[in-house]
């Protein structure tokens, strides 16, 4: 880990509400629809620099939005929960629920593009595919970073006291009851020495102004101790506690004349899996971006497409290690199926790389 101890992380899914129907707009969906507003953007520049039309990066989106969503949904359905989904089919069409799979993404991607290319002359399928997964490293750092914001595909506990506690699962909790009026979980303010806890996190409780002591009281040592026993029991719990553990708190009141708990629980740190695939595939957007812009149209076809699958999908495969499987039937297998579906990606990576060289090398020799 590079991170100084831990964090405690608990950011608000809303990113604001329509005032017209208080629709909520969440985090994750503007950032997924802003790696296709930014990478369309980039593909203007990069088409305009090839003497390529605006109305074809037009055309191009409209098949990349419609195959990117269909892909991902299919991929989830299909990869990790075919049984359900074969079962009632139609729950194929509740994306509301969740459920988007990175690795149908691109195979919809692919297919899309295939599509597009048949119809545009000048425009052979490989050459579209070198531009497009430019611009798909940098929408893919946008949906991790989503993915980090909603605390979900979250790494493996770390065993020390690095890492990131996701605490919003704790927090959304505890406010369903309706004695509290408001949760909030926080790093200590200073150091604990006299409890023996790793990675302390203070969940802030504020009451509901008809609460008293007593009933406040109660509520610490029944509701909310089986709250954290049922937490900590999760497959992938985020907080350490036991049935019968004395629990921690001290009872303060609130500006409002209310009561307040200051609750002290252990939170479990765990690897910031979806910044470490956020960041490298930012990184990864400069590296494609800074490789075309040098050659532009004399860049071997095939050639920024066969890096893209080989460097995104082999830290794929190695990130899996850090992360929680997302179904259970994953425990039983050697490797998970993220790595299982990187595996053939990586290897047309390879397959294209040692094409563009054996061409480059056949016609250096004919020159």
């Amino acid at each position: 880990m590079t991170l100084l101890n831990y964090i405690v992380w608990d950011p608000n899914k809303e990113l604001f509400r329509l005032p017209i129907n208080d629709h909520p707009i969440v985090w994750y969906g503007m950032l997924f629809a802003m790696g296709f507003i930014i990478g369309q953007q980039i593909m203007f520049y990069i088409f305009n620099a090839e003497n390529k039309s605006k109305q074809d990066v037009e055309s191009l989106t409209l098949y990349m939005v419609i195959a990117t969503v269909i892909g991902a949904r299919l991929g989830h359905c299909l990869f990790y929960d075919a049984f359900h989904y074969l079962q009632n089919p139609l729950d194929i069409l509740k994306v509301w629920e969740g459920g988007l799979a990175s690795h149908g993404a691109a195979i919809g991607i692919l297919t899309g593009i295939y599509l597009y290319s048949r119809k545009k002359s000048g425009q052979s399928y490989l050459w579209v595919v070198d531009r497009v997964v430019i611009v798909v490293a940098l929408a893919g750092s946008f949906i991790r970073f989503g993915n980090f914001i909603n605390s979900e595909i979250v790494g493996l506990p770390t065993d020390s006291s690095d890492g990131v506690v996701f605490a919003r699962a704790l927090e959304e909790t505890v406010e369903t009851d309706s004695y509290i009026e408001k949760a909030e979980a926080s790093k200590p303010s200073h150091t604990i020495d006299s409890i023996n806890m790793v990675a302390p996190v203070l969940l802030r409780l504020e009451f509901s102004s008809a609460m008293g002591q007593a009933e406040a009281t109660g509520y610490l040592q029944n509701r909310l101790q089986n709250i954290l026993v049922n937490l900590s029991s999760r497959l992938t719990p985020h907080i350490k506690y036991s049935s019968g553990e004395p629990l921690a708190y001290q009872m303060v009141p609130s500006r409002g004349g209310g009561l307040v708990a200051e609750v002290l629980i252990e939170g479990i740190p765990r690897h910031p899996s979806q910044l470490y695939e956020s960041i490298s595939s930012f990184l990864l957007f400069f590296f494609l971006l800074y490789l075309w812009s040098r050659k532009k149209a004399q860049t071997p076809e095939g050639l920024i497409f066969s890096l893209f699958l080989i460097i995104l999908f082999g830290l794929r495969f190695v990130y899996e290690f850090f992360k929680e499987n997302q179904e259970a039937f994953e425990d039983d297998i050697p490797l998970n199926m993220g790595q299982w579906l990187s595996i053939p990606l990586i290897i047309v990576g390879v397959y294209l790389i040692i094409r563009v060289i054996s061409k480059g090398k056949s016609q250096g020799t004919g020159s």
